[in-house]
């Protein structure tokens, strides 16, 4: 214990501005997530972008992938949360996965797994001997599906997060990027409370249907 500590205390003293920022832009984005704003995508860009930069310092690979895709996704989502239709009424609402939905998810999970994995290994023996392919693999695969599903403003994106956030938090701590780590276990916390805010909001959209 008195090592993590140490090491902890360590690492933190070697944050640059710029992970502080990223953690605190990340904070604030997925609160706006949790209270459906779509201030979600602008502040949540802050984040994307410099974490780009971080993971590929780090030899993040995975994490470097996840954080284009969320940049992408966030432009995507962005367009798709601001539609209304004649009337000015927002069009997309939350809402449950059908069982089809449900599949296509494990799918669209299954696939990115298995191709960042494998890419991630290659990596690994010729480029990059700090990547730890299956954590890397896993933690990208379920932000790559969480990200999708929150652009359609589906509850189970929340299930994703959730496993993301504990599969990055000691991910980023073997990486000595401590505060990010603590970063992830903070988002892990607000993503359960979103899990929760969802589920309220999607059974209202029922009742209001």
């Amino acid at each position: 214990m008195q090592n993590l500590i140490q090491q902890f205390l360590s690492d933190l003293a070697h944050t640059r501005w710029f992970e502080y920022l990223a953690v605190f832009s990340g904070i604030i984005s997925v609160w706006y997530s949790r209270k459906e704003n779509i201030l979600v995508y602008p502040t949540g860009l802050v984040n994307t972008i410099i974490y780009i930069y971080i993971s590929i310092k780090g030899h993040l690979l995975g994490e470097a992938t996840v954080n284009l895709y969320y940049t992408i996704m966030s432009i995507i989502g962005w367009s798709m949360w601001a539609k209304r239709n004649n009337r000015q009424e927002i069009v997309l609402h939350i809402t449950y996965s059908s069982r089809k939905q449900w599949l296509q998810q494990l799918g669209f999970f299954a696939v990115f797994y298995l191709a960042i994995f494998f890419s991630l290994t290659y990596f690994k023996k010729n480029f990059f001997e700090g990547v730890i392919p299956w954590a890397d693999a896993f933690a990208s695969a379920t932000a790559f599906t969480g990200m999708w599903l929150m652009t359609r403003k589906k509850v189970e994106s929340w299930y994703w997060w959730i496993a993301t956030n504990i599969a990055s938090i000691p991910l980023y701590f073997v990486k000595h990027y401590v505060f990010t780590s603590v970063y992830y276990l903070v988002l892990l916390i607000m993503a359960v409370a979103g899990l929760i805010e969802w589920k309220k909001r999607a059974k209202q959209t029922i009742h209001g249907a």
